[in-house]
C-alpha cells in the first residue's frame, strides 16, 4: 500500500454524509491520548495547546471535544491525500479519560463515537487499561484505528515535526528499523492474543480484515497525517449509515453543568442526533427525575477551540445539527447531571417518550451499583441478581445495609467509583450526584459494617451544612474526596487496613485466652449469689466477664469480679497470681469445693483465632484440653 491508498470516500457516499463523524480517543494512562489531543489542536499555531497541564494529576479525568474543520483536515493531511480532499464537513474528537477506573465512562463515549482511537504506547505495549478498552470498543462494536504512540522513544529514531510516518521511516537507519520491527510485532502479537488481527496501515489491503496501526510522535509532531487520514477515510467508507442517522428527535450527551460568567448555569453537550434551536424544549436528568427546560442560547467554540477552554470564543447559533459539541444556555440547569442523555420534547409524544427513555437510563446506573448477598457474602452488581443469590445453591437475599456511600458531580464518576469497589468487593448502599449532604451523613451512620462506615466523593464536596462535621478528627464518618480517583480509593483503602487493625486490637483485648485455677483450701468468702472464694491461677490468664468449667467439661459459671489480697479490684489475672473471685452461678458446697480445679472456657469462634497465635506453652496445653473436652459433645468444635 503507498501513501496515496488511505480508505477514500466515494462520491455517492459523501453525498448522504450530513455530519461529521465523531472520533472517541481511548487508552492506557500515561500513554499519550490527550497528547495525540493537544497536537491535533495545535496544527497551525506555533506551540501545542495543552488540557493535560490543567488537568488534575496529569490525567483527564472528564469528556471534553474538539472540532477540527474539514479544511484543517485538508491541509494537514496533503501529502498523504495526494490532490484530493475529504468531504465530511470536519471531526469531532471526544477525549475521554484513561485511567481503567473510568471503562463506564468509555462505554458512554464510545456508545457515541463513530470511530475510536486507541492510543497505545510502542514501548509498553498492551496494559490493563488497553485491554478494558478494547472491551469496551468490542462491546459497542465500535471500528478502531490504533496509533502506536511514542516512536521516538525507540534508540536512534530521528523524529521531524510534520513529517508523515512512512517518509520518516524510510529515513531512519537499519538497526532502528529493526528496533521498530521488534516492538512492532511485540504488539501484533499482544493484539493477536485478544482476537484482533492488526497490520500497520500502509500495509493493508482489506481495512475491514484488519485494524490499522499507526506509527506517531505526538510529543515530536509526527505522524499525525497519517492518523487523521486513516481515520477520516475510514469513518466516511465504511460507516455511510451511521453519518446519514441524523433525522428524528435531537439526542445528545451532557457532558457537564457550568456555571458560566454573563450565562449563567450552562450544559456542554454533545449532539450526536437531530437538531436543536432557540425555543426547544428539552428534558434532562436529574436526581429527582426528568424535567423540562428550554433553550435560550446555543453557542458552540471557534474551530481548533477546546469545549471546556473555549473561554470567551464562543460563537452564537440560532440552530445546530448533529453532529456537535454545543454549549445550551436555558433555565434550571443546576439540576442537570452530566453523563445522561438529552432528550428533545417539543410534542407531548416526545416528552413521553423522553420520560421513559431516562427513566431506563437510570435503572442501568442502579443496576451497576455493587450489592452483597447475605449468606455467601459475594458481591457483585445489582442486575446479577434477581430477588436472591444466584451463586451456586446460595439462595441468600441481597443486602445493601453494610454498603458504603459514594457521591460524584457525574454519572460517569458515580459509576467508575462503584466499578472500583466492585473491584474490592465493597458493597454500595447509596450513590448519588452531587455535593455531600445531610442525608448522605445520615445514611452513612446507618451502615453496621465499621469498615464500610464511610463517604467517597469523587470531584464533589460536602455542603456548607455538613462541611464541619465531616472535617472534624473525631468524625463518626469518614470522608474521602478528590478529582483523581484512584487517589481516593488509595486512600479508603489504607483507612479500612487501618480500622481493620484497630478492631482486631480491640478483639484481641477482649479474647478469651485460655486458663486453669486452683480453688484454695480456706479461702471461702462467701458461698452463693455470687459466691466468692480464693483462686490461684496456675496456668495461663483469666477476666472479668469470662465463664468457668471444671475438668470435665462441667459448666459452673461466670466471673464478676476479681480482687487481689491488697483488695484492689482489677478486670485480669494471669499465672502465679491469687485473687478472690466472684463467681455468679454455682453454691460452694453443692456445685464446688476447695481445692477443686477449673478451665477458663474458651468460646469455639475464639479457639479458631487461639489457634493462629503464639500461646506459651502452658496456655497451648490448656488450650489443647479444651479442644479435647469440647470435641467430646461436638467433633468439628474449633475447626
Amino acid at each position: 500500500m503507498s501513501e496515496n491508498d488511505i480508505p477514500e470516500s466515494s462520491d455517492s457516499l459523501v453525498r448522504g454524509a450530513n455530519r461529521q463523524p465523531i472520533v472517541s480517543v481511548l487508552g492506557h494512562v500515561d500513554h499519550g491520548k490527550t497528547s495525540v489531543l493537544d497536537l491535533v489542536r495545535s496544527i497551525g499555531s506555533e506551540r501545542q495547546a495543552s488540557v493535560m497541564d490543567r488537568e488534575a494529576g496529569g490525567i483527564t479525568q472528564h469528556i471534553g471535544a474538539t472540532e477540527v474543520p474539514a479544511e484543517v483536515l485538508n491541509s494537514t493531511c496533503k501529502e498523504m491525500l495526494g490532490g484530493k480532499e475529504f468531504k465530511s464537513p470536519g471531526l469531532l474528537f471526544i477525549d475521554t479519560p484513561g485511567h481503567h477506573s473510568f471503562v463506564s465512562l468509555r462505554n458512554r463515549g464510545g456508545s457515541v463515537a463513530d470511530i475510536a482511537i486507541l492510543v497505545v504506547d510502542i514501548m509498553e505495549g498492551l496494559q490493563p487499561q488497553t485491554i478494558e478498552s478494547l472491551n469496551t470498543l468490542k462491546e459497542t462494536k465500535t471500528p478502531f484505528v490504533i496509533a502506536a504512540n511514542k516512536v521516538d522513544r525507540i534508540h536512534g529514531w530521528r523524529c521531524e515535526s510534520g513529517r508523515a510516518f512512512i517518509r520518516s521511516f524510510t529515513a531512519q537507519r537499519d538497526d532502528v528499523k529493526a528496533l521498530f520491527d521488534e516492538r512492532y510485532w511485540k504488539i501484533l502479537g499482544q493484539f493477536s492474543e485478544h482476537g484482533f488481527n492488526i497490520e500497520r496501515y500502509d500495509r493493508i489491503k482489506d481495512f475491514r480484515q484488519n485494524v490499522a496501526l499507526v506509527p506517531m510522535s505526538a510529543k515530536e509532531g509526527e505522524g499525525l497525517q497519517d492518523l487523521l487520514a486513516v481515520s477520516v477515510g475510514l469513518a466516511e467508507r465504511f460507516l455511510e449509515d451511521r453519518l446519514t442517522d441524523t433525522i428524528g428527535p435531537a439526542l445528545g450527551t451532557v457532558l457537564e453543568m457550568r456555571d458560566e460568567v454573563g450565562m449563567g448555569k450552562t450544559i456542554d453537550v454533545i449532539l450526536y442526533r437531530g437538531s436543536l434551536k432557540i425555543g426547544d424544549k428539552i428534558m434532562l436528568a436529574s436526581s429527582d427525575g426528568a424535567f423540562t427546560t428550554h433553550i435560550k442560547g446555543l453557542k458552540r467554540p471557534k474551530g481548533m477551540s477546546e469545549m471546556r477552554d473555549a473561554g470567551k470564543r464562543w460563537v452564537n447559533y440560532p440552530e445546530i445539527q448533529a453532529a456537535c459539541g454545543v454549549k445550551i444556555v436555558a433555565p434550571n440547569l443546576e439540576n442537570a447531571i452530566a453523563g445522561t442523555t438529552l432528550h428533545l420534547a417539543n410534542t407531548d409524544e416526545e416528552k413521553h417518550s423522553a420520560e421513559l427513555l431516562i427513566r431506563e437510563e437510570w435503572r442501568g446506573i442502579y443496576d451497576k451499583m455493587p450489592i452483597m448477598c447475605s449468606e455467601c457474602k459475594k458481591v457483585a452488581p445489582r442486575a446479577e441478581f434477581i430477588s436472591n443469590c444466584q451463586n451456586g445453591s446460595c439462595k441468600g437475599a441481597v443486602e445493601e445495609k453494610d454498603g458504603v456511600v459514594i457521591k460524584a458531580d457525574t454519572v460517569g464518576g458515580l459509576e467508575a467509583l462503584a466499578f472500583e469497589l466492585f473491584k474490592l468487593k465493597i458493597p454500595v448502599r447509596q450513590a448519588t450526584v452531587g455535593p455531600v449532604n445531610k442525608k448522605d451523613i445520615l445514611m452513612a451512620k446507618s451502615i453496621k459494617d465499621p469498615l464500610n462506615q464511610a463517604i467517597l466523593g469523587f470531584s464533589t464536596k460536602p455542603n456548607t451544612e455538613v462541611a464541619d462535621e465531616l472535617s472534624k478528627d473525631d468524625s463518626e464518618i469518614a470522608f474521602f474526596s478528590g478529582s483523581i480517583i484512584y487517589h481516593i480509593i488509595d486512600a479508603f483503602e489504607e483507612w479500612r487496613a487501618e480500622k481493620q487493625a484497630e478492631i482486631e486490637a480491640a478483639q484481641r483485648e477482649s479474647l478469651v485466652y485460655p486458663g486453669r485455677l486452683l480453688y484454695l483450701k480456706d479461702h471461702t468468702f462467701r458461698a452463693k449469689n455470687p459466691a466468692i472464694v480464693g483462686m490461684r491461677v496456675i496456668g495461663g490468664r483469666i477476666h472479668i466477664g469470662q465463664r468457668l468449667m471444671k475438668l470435665d467439661g462441667t459448666p459452673i459459671g461466670q466471673v464478676k469480679s476479681l480482687r487481689t489480697r491488697s483488695s484492689e479490684d482489677v478486670k485480669e489475672a494471669n499465672q502465679g497470681d491469687e485473687v478472690a473471685v466472684a463467681i455468679q452461678g454455682p453454691t460452694v458446697g453443692r456445685h464446688i469445693d476447695e481445692l477443686d480445679e477449673f478451665y477458663v472456657d474458651v468460646p469455639a469462634s475464639h479457639a479458631k483465632r487461639l489457634k493462629k497465635l503464639n500461646l506459651d506453652p502452658v496456655e497451648q496445653e490448656i488450650l489443647d484440653e479444651l479442644i479435647r473436652l469440647h470435641r467430646k459433645v461436638d467433633h468439628f468444635w474449633g475447626r
